[in-house]
């Protein structure tokens, strides 16, 4: 009997270390929430050529990522030598190893490093510059270093507008004569009715 109670003692002893253990590891682990990762946005980024676009990339949370090399590609490029849009290395823009087209139209917002905003500006943009971008922090502590950005580039943009200031300039037009069209008519009505002026005594 005593050695039944001594071994469910032990037992009890151990089962609320174990909890207690479980319960601190529950309360102390890191969630998923707040691990760091690279953030894109949902939509494409929508261009016409000739325009100055940003894709917008960051880190969350919040981090300095000043001392990090930060790399954007476009993946559905075939390998060369030129690979990158941007690199970002050592604390400056490397262009021996960027592709040519993009050699002084992209930058990144360097003083925005240190808030983890690593977005790439692209200058006077070309239906060439259309497709996918990976953003990529290769030394970034996390899981999830990139995040790719679709761009699509094209003058539906532009003819978009030209068409809504074509409607603005009709309606205007039509305001304009229906305005004219309804002071005719008051003052043809106006004449009709006039009483004629009383006979001469």
């Amino acid at each position: 009997m005593r050695r039944f109670q001594a071994d469910f003692k032990g037992f009890t002893c151990r089962f609320g270390l174990w909890t207690s253990v479980l319960w601190l590891g529950f309360v102390f682990w890191p969630s998923a929430e707040g691990e760091i990762q690279v953030i894109g946005p949902a939509q494409p980024i929508i261009a016409a050529p000739g325009d100055d676009i940003v894709l917008p990339c960051h880190v969350e949370p919040q981090i300095n990522v000043e001392g990090q090399p930060v790399e954007w590609l476009k993946p559905d490029l075939q390998l060369s030598r030129f690979r990158y849009v941007y690199l970002y290395r050592d604390r400056r823009e490397v262009r021996a190893v960027q592709i040519p087209s993009y050699v002084r139209r992209t930058a990144l917002f360097t003083n925005e490093l240190r808030r983890g905003n690593v977005s790439l500006r692209i200058l006077n943009v070309t239906l060439a510059d259309e497709g996918r971008y990976r953003c990529f922090l290769p030394t970034l502590a996390g899981h999830r270093k990139d995040s790719v950005v679709q761009l699509v580039v094209g003058v539906l943009r532009h003819l978009g507008i030209w068409v809504s200031v074509l409607v603005v300039f009709i309606v205007l037009l039509l305001s304009i004569a229906g305005g004219y069209l309804l002071r005719h008519q008051f003052l043809r009505h106006s004449l009709k009715y006039d009483p004629a002026p009383p006979a001469p005594a």
